[in-house]
């Protein structure tokens, strides 16, 4: 089963990203350079995304089919402190599998992070206070 955009609660700052780092020769970063310089792209990054986005479309159904098989939810989830006691409540512990962002509040404690969550696996970003993540470590994959 597939869930687009799924998760609990609300989600702060949706929009934001993340950094990585690309090592580039010289002779793709002079071409990277000039397409810019003759208005192609704004600047490195816009032509970098563009290069990812393009790249991801098309490889869009070998996504879709891989996060179907795999049941994780595409998009984000975002986990209160409110979601959690509900889990707890129910005598239940989650397997969070995801592709794209995870994040918990940052109201919750560590305790309550481990006595709910069994394990995470995120494709993305895995967002959470520094406490809860080092709690939680041994079961991130």
């Amino acid at each position: 089963m597939v869930k687009m955009w799924g998760g609990c609660g609300k989600v702060a700052e949706v929009e934001r990203t993340e950094k990585i780092t690309i090592n580039l020769g010289p002779v793709d970063l002079g071409q990277i350079d000039l397409l810019v310089q003759e208005g192609f792209y704004s600047n490195r990054t816009d032509l970098i995304r563009t290069a990812i986005r393009n790249q991801l479309t098309r490889h869009e159904e070998v996504v879709r089919r891989t996060v179907a098989r795999k049941t994780l939810v595409l998009g984000l989830q975002h986990y209160t402190r409110q979601d959690l006691e509900a889990v707890k409540s129910a005598g239940e512990k989650l397997q969070i599998n995801a592709l794209g962002l995870v994040s918990i509040a940052d109201d919750v404690s560590p305790k309550l992070a481990l006595e709910t969550i069994d394990s995470i696996i995120v494709l993305g970003a895995f967002r959470a206070p520094s406490e809860v993540k080092a709690a939680l470590a041994g079961r991130i994959k």
